[in-house]
């Protein structure tokens, strides 16, 4: 061998060991059945439980390099797809060990880079026949034996708000002839919100059962209700034309404070393996997490009946936020239309006078203090101003802008002021002894959705206000429980704000142990970009393991293949045309640790969901897998097989066994590229630091351009 390739193998690969101890931290949360982890704060003494990578990534000691580009590659997948983080921080594990074993075998560098990138690239090509359309899956899950009421709990068992709760899912009745009507909500406060529930699930009181049943986008058909004949028999397509319960359904108008709808019950038929839509994906993709999946099931059937007679997206992840309130139980729960958010006890006072009353809005996109200057301000060059007395001055100029911002909002009547950014203390309780309510740190999707509804439109500066930019329409108020009374949990207060006809919806969390709130907050927005980007990919992969394990058949497929290097059908495999003729020797052995990669993060998922309760056993059942994939002579179709079957790696003690399980494509094929190009990516650096970059030809070749991304 060069000597180069000996002093790197003779030398430690620190980055790579950093990078595999790093990776250890994460291994419980593989796998839908994870394991939380205590986060202790040593300055203050307070934890906080995680199950994700994200925020593991910010109680760990990352001042290594490797360690700051591990942080850099998660923090890119977060951005980018929100889910799909503990699958990277795996599989760089796995992969850096699979390194430093080909290094123990003198395996050079350049066939470790070039066989690893082009294994990857075909396990990529390979599983795309375990690709499944969003319109498929619907079809699939229908004829499956789970129903969306599957997750439904008793009407109103836990006192919530009553707001679009998963309630709304009636179950279907067995006997049509005897129908029930199972009801919403027995609350009797908000009584506007309670009409909506009611007129969101049935119009017809003691009519019969009726379903709302989503639609798969691109589905323009028009909503079907039916009883359990019509459902029982959905796979044969057996449609209800006749019966003396839904003789007076047609095109009904409604009307609420959430705005004007046309009524989502037609009597026309759709297809009814269609019907259940969004709903039946959310579970599918959700991989256990039932009290998100509830939640979802709510946004979607809100946002699908608005699509229908709006013409709006049917899934708009930009009209959802989150509200996360402390010391209420995880059951209270729910969605509510509008802006829910926490204020002090002094806001609190003046949202309970602003009750019940037309509100005159204005939005800052930006902070509101005297310091704030927008992006891209440039002062005024060679400008010196000089004071006699600074603090004197100071505190003169500090008063004239409160009194001046104040006589600009009594000027215009505004109410309410919602901020994007930060707000000056002092303005703050000058406006709430004036009985104007400001809210700071708004998002920019809740001041959009504001601003469509109530023609408001956002100002940089209180000086650039004028009558145009006010809106009205606004309402506010205390944030009620199912028993009728506005909630006070300490030093914050719950209090929603509202206007006809705004898309905004607001998921509140509840919980009374706080150190559990980040954890149901990421859980919730985690299953959220799932189904956001399943959508946007209008595909899924077959989940349960089931895509990497024809990665990993596929792999140890390649590697096993005899090596002729003259033979050019052996190389079209591997087409790179850098890859020396001299290497390929090289292949099987990288190849091998590339699956290895692929075996360990299988077994570990089986571990973490019990399904074997050892990494042998593990191995044990996968090796079992790959014989029998291996002699069906199509490993695919015996995948698919085994995930229909659902004898594929699940945990059959799970709530979602009996259900299809299926992953992200892109979130998933982007975090096996981020976890390969960053072990890459350490290993050559490691190499530059102990044989200099002059002896290191990997920097002229392609793959290095790819890294630059980190």
């Amino acid at each position: 061998l060069p000597m180069a390739f000996r002093d790197v193998n003779a030398r430690r690969h620190i980055g790579l060991q950093q990078l595999s101890s790093l990776a250890l931290a994460g291994r419980t949360f593989l796998g839908p059945m994870k394991s939380c982890k205590f986060i202790v704060d040593e300055s203050t003494n307070q934890s906080t439980l995680i199950c994700s990578v994200v925020r593991l990534m910010e109680s760990l000691d990352l001042t290594s390099a490797a360690g700051q580009l591990l942080n850099e590659t998660i923090q890119a997948q977060n951005k980018e797809f929100k889910t799909g983080m503990s699958t990277l921080l795996f599989l760089v594990g796995a992969w850096s060990n699979a390194v430093l074993e080909c290094l123990q075998q003198n395996v050079p560098i350049s066939p470790i880079v070039s066989v690893m990138s082009e294994g990857l690239n075909s396990c990529c090509e390979r599983v795309q026949c375990l690709q499944i359309s969003i319109h498929d899956v619907n079809k699939e899950l229908c004829s499956s034996s789970v129903r969306p009421n599957a997750f439904n709990s008793k009407p109103c068992q836990s006192g919530r708000d009553g707001l679009l709760s998963p309630q709304i899912f009636l179950s279907f009745q067995k006997d049509i002839s005897a129908p029930e009507v199972i009801p919403i909500n027995s609350c009797s406060h908000q009584e506007d919100d309670c009409n909506f529930n009611k007129r969101l699930v049935s119009s017809l009181a003691g009519s019969g059962s009726v379903a709302f049943l989503v639609k798969p986008v691109g589905d323009k058909s028009t909503s079907v209700i039916s009883g359990s004949g019509g459902i029982a028999s959905s796979c044969n397509k057996q449609k209800l034309t006749h019966s003396r319960y839904f003789s007076t359904l047609g095109k009904r108008h409604f009307s609420s404070q959430q705005g004007n709808f046309e009524g989502f019950l037609s009597g026309q038929s759709a297809d009814p393996c269609e019907c259940y839509g969004l709903r039946h994906l959310a579970m599918a993709l959700s991989h256990g997490n039932e009290s998100s999946v509830k939640l979802l099931q709510s946004i979607v059937a809100y946002q699908q009946e608005r699509a229908e007679h709006s013409g709006s997206s049917q899934f708009n992840i930009a009209e959802i936020v989150t509200c996360c309130l402390l010391g209420l139980p995880e059951s209270y729960s729910c969605v509510s239309p509008g802006f829910v958010t926490l204020v002090s006890p002094e806001q609190a006072a003046v949202t309970k006078y602003l009750e019940d009353k037309p509100l005159q809005i204005l939005l800052m996109d930006g902070d509101l203090t005297e310091q704030y200057r927008h992006l891209g301000f440039n002062r005024p060059c060679n400008v010196r101003t000089i004071l006699e007395h600074p603090r004197l001055q100071e505190g003169r100029a500090g008063d004239s802008w409160l009194s001046s911002m104040l006589d600009i909002l009594l000027s215009f009547e505004v109410n309410l002021v919602l901020v994007k950014g930060s707000v000056c203390e002092n303005l703050m309780a000058r406006c709430i002894a004036n009985r104007i309510l400001v809210i700071g740190s708004v998002t920019r999707d809740v001041l959009c959705a504001f601003g469509e509804v109530t023609s408001a439109q956002p100002v940089t500066y209180l000086t650039q206000l004028n009558a145009s930019c006010v809106g009205s329409g606004a309402q506010v108020e205390l944030w009620k429980a199912c028993d009728g009374h506005a909630m006070d949990l300490g030093e914050l207060v719950p209090v929603r704000i509202k206007a006809r006809g705004i898309p905004l919806l607001t998921a509140v969390l509840t919980t009374t142990v706080a150190s559990k709130m980040q954890l149901i907050e990421d859980q919730f927005w985690t299953l959220v970009y799932r189904l956001h980007h399943a959508l946007n990919d209008e595909k899924v992969f077959l989940g349960g393991g089931a895509v990497e394990l024809l990665c990993l058949s596929h792999t140890q497929m390649l590697a096993e293949q005899p090596f002729q290097a003259a033979n050019e059908n052996a190389v079209k495999e591997f087409h790179n045309p850098w890859l020396a003729a001299s290497e390929l020797e090289y292949k099987s052995v990288v190849l091998q640790a590339l699956a290895s990669g692929w075996k360990q993060y299988l077994s570990v998922v089986m571990c973490n969901t019990a399904k074997a309760a050892s990494e042998l056993e593990a191995y044990t059942s996968l090796d079992h897998h790959l014989k029998k994939a291996a002699d069906s002579g199509s490993p695919s179709t015996y995948i698919l097989k085994e995930f229909r079957r659902g004898d594929l790696l699940r945990d059959g003690s799970s709530p979602f066994a009996d259900h299809g399980v299926y992953d992200n494509v892109t979130a998933k094929t982007e975090a096996w590229r981020r976890a390969l190009d960053l072990v890459l990516l350490v290993l050559q650096t490691d190499a530059e630091i102990i044989t200099g970059p002059k002896r290191n030809q990997l920097l002229n070749s392609p793959v290095s351009s790819e890294f630059m991304f980190l």
